[in-house]
């Protein structure tokens, strides 16, 4: 494995049913970059951030994180997740959400308490974290969702449609972040179906009914393709495809 790969996809193909989700995926993702997977909903681009997760295993092919083939527990240390859908505890405070995921990782109390205030500034929660969740708007159980998945300080951070439901300018701060995390070494995988969004990533991988039609960096696809937007990228990729 070559050091700076920090997810590998190789051969990767899932079915659910008769129906085919992913077929054929080859894709490596290096360290210290943004990726991000674009498509419409139910193109795969879930399903595939599941696998590298762990969540979900391919019906053929492999997918390795951080030289281990997943599923591996022991990686899951090194890996925060934002799924699509909050999975999040109604009953219990923000405060007592972000303590207990922060609880299933190697921390000590001081790091702990320092991470959960960081998280929290993060996603703009600090003055609603004693409120019960059941009393969260939709976009701040994104935010708290959001405040999860980096609670740990993890390596790689996998982020499924994030900032749905965030207003603009929340957004623009929560991009900021992801940069100086991928400045600091970090490696993050976005999936999202809006273009503006697509041209924040380093590198994208354009997804449709399971198969990547086009990969490379935002500016290379525009010119590979001769046209001016990525939207117009997807459309003459699909059409080619």
């Amino acid at each position: 494995m070559i050091d700076d790969h920090t997810i590998q996809l190789k051969e990767i193909t899932k079915r659910f049913g008769k129906k085919v989700v992913l077929k054929d995926i080859n894709f490596d993702i290096k360290q210290g970059r943004i990726y991000g997977f674009i498509g419409p909903s139910g193109a795969g681009k879930t399903t595939l951030v599941k696998m590298m997760v762990g969540m979900d295993i391919p019906d053929e092919g492999s997918v390795y994180l951080l030289g281990e083939k997943m599923p591996n527990l022991e990686i899951l240390q090194q890996i925060g997740y934002m799924a699509q859908s909050d999975a999040l505890y109604t009953a219990l405070t923000g405060k007592e959400n972000l303590m207990f995921f922060a609880s299933l990782f190697k921390l000590d109390k001081t790091e702990k308490q320092k991470r959960i205030a960081y998280a929290a500034k993060l996603v703009n929660l600090t003055d609603d974290l004693n409120k019960k969740v059941s009393a969260y708007s939709g976009g701040m159980k994104r935010r708290l969702s959001l405040a999860i998945a980096m609670i740990q300080n993890p390596q790689v951070l996998i982020l499924d449609e994030p900032t749905v439901g965030i207003d603009p300018e929340l957004r623009i701060s929560i991009w900021n972040e992801l940069f100086r995390l991928k400045n600091e070494g970090k490696t993050i995988i976005v999936t999202t179906h809006v273009m503006d969004e697509a041209e924040k990533c380093d590198y994208i991988a354009m997804v449709r009914e399971g198969s990547f039609i086009a990969t490379g960096t935002p500016r290379q696809l525009k010119e590979q393709y001769g046209v001016h937007s990525l939207d117009d990228v997807f459309l003459v990729a699909g059409r080619e495809g």
